[in-house]
């Protein structure tokens, strides 16, 4: 899980937006540029080039 004061502070490199932290799935969500960053051992991976799109 991550830290709520990390989770307040990160936005998307690509849009500077705003992210939907997925507990569940354990990943970050930017709705705006439709791209999904992973989090691995509770360190998001913040590259565009490592995002999925959805």
């Amino acid at each position: 899980m991550l830290n709520k004061k990390l989770l307040d502070i990160l936005a998307c490199p690509g849009c500077k937006g705003d992210l939907e932290y997925k507990k569940e799935e354990n990943e970050l969500i930017c709705n705006k540029c439709r791209l999904r960053y992973r989090i691995e051992e509770d360190i998001p991976i913040m590259l565009i080039e490592e995002a999925e799109k959805f």
